[in-house]
């Protein structure tokens, strides 16, 4: 049978893992690759045998049901959780699993990435390298400002003191939508630099790899704003609605 035959006969009848609690936790991973990245920031390590989703979610003190929710989401960014499921979600957990979010890029993923670009600036020269190495700073930045000062010290006290069951007109969650940074802009510029106009002797190998890290960690946080919109909104709104 030729190739693109078997291919589209295997992928029609590709069965993929449910997401439900019942579910070997291996299984889970090893169908989305891109469920791996939630791992540290759950504070869950690898060695989880045939266990499944509860008994790991359990072993790690981590609700079960948030955690198949953001699994959801970033396996399909059409899921969207019903009301019902929503009313589940407890809010500290939420905050606990965003913040750690917040530290894996900031401590993981951007130095990983500027350890690597750091060669190709060096090779650049001063043709392309200041270049470069500007756009990843404002790329750097803009996120920097969204999650760390504009998350960390407004929106999050803002969840936490609705949680003491205190109430202030200073703010409120629909604020947060708007103040969702669109850095795609910078990102396609730093890309075209990396990808087609740098002369190809320069790393490619190297170029290649860290542009695939790039356009990941860019898809990594368009699913954290996922989470944060479907998520994380309507659980806010729920609360600044209930009477005191």
């Amino acid at each position: 049978m030729p190739y693109l035959c078997t291919l589209i006969i295997n992928t029609m009848f590709t069965i993929k893992t449910p997401f439900s609690k019942d579910t070997k936790f291996a299984e889970l991973m090893t169908d989305d690759r891109r469920l791996l990245q939630l791992l540290p920031r759950f504070g869950i390590g690898l060695g989880f045998g045939d266990r499944s989703v509860e008994q790991v979610c359990q072993m790690n003190h981590i609700s079960t049901q948030l955690f198949l929710m953001i699994c959801e989401i970033y396996s399909d960014s059409s899921f969207r959780p019903g009301q019902k499921e929503l009313r589940q979600i407890d809010m500290e957990d939420l905050l606990s699993y965003l913040k750690a979010s917040h530290q894996y890029y900031l401590n993981e993923r951007f130095p990983h990435i500027e350890e690597h670009l750091q060669h190709i600036i060096e090779a650049c020269g001063q043709k392309y390298g200041p270049m470069l190495s500007h756009f990843y700073e404002e790329y750097k930045q803009e996120v920097m400002r969204h999650i760390q000062y504009y998350e960390e010290e407004v929106v999050f006290p803002y969840i936490e003191t609705l949680l003491d069951g205190q109430r202030t007109d200073s703010y409120k969650i629909d604020e947060f939508e708007h103040n969702h940074t669109n850095i795609q802009d910078v990102l396609d510029d730093m890309m075209n630099i990396l990808l087609k106009y740098l002369p190809g002797d320069i790393l490619p190998m190297e170029r290649i790899e860290i542009s695939y890290d790039i356009m990941e960690l860019s898809d990594d946080l368009n699913r954290h704003s996922l989470i944060e919109e479907r998520i994380l909104i309507p659980c806010v709104e729920s609360l600044e609605n209930t009477k005191p």
